[in-house]
């Protein structure tokens, strides 16, 4: 597969540490509003409706499903995953010594419904 500009811009700036870190945050952040968004279609709900059945607003839930959002709370999280039938799952990792590569992780998140698990 033929390397674009990107690839190679990506890359290069892979190699200072705090956009490495940073652009792993962004990652986090993106697979938490995935998932919220995943489950929310699943449960057939509109942000609207999960918002009414929270007691919250629209925006609210639209934020927690925004990739750029980084302030979702425990607290949050279970109270959504609630009216929606889930869990949370937190995992904290170890970094690897000398290396910025992770440990492998496998995070579910299992549906009442469907028991199904997600593995990333």
């Amino acid at each position: 597969m033929k390397k674009t500009n990107f690839d190679r811009y990506l890359k290069e700036q892979m190699q200072d540490p705090a956009f490495a870190a940073r652009f792993e945050r962004a990652g986090e952040a993106w697979d938490v509003a995935l998932q919220l968004a995943a489950l929310r279609q699943r449960a057939g709900l509109s942000q609207k409706e999960l918002a009414r059945r929270l007691k919250t607003s629209q925006q609210q839930i639209s934020r927690l499903e925004s990739p750029g959002y980084e302030g979702h709370s425990l607290a949050n999280l279970r109270r959504v995953a609630g009216v929606l039938k889930a869990r949370v799952h937190v995992t904290l990792e170890p970094e690897e010594k000398g290396s910025r590569k992770r440990l492998k992780r496998v995070t579910a998140t299992r549906t009442a419904k469907r028991g199904a698990t997600r593995r990333r």
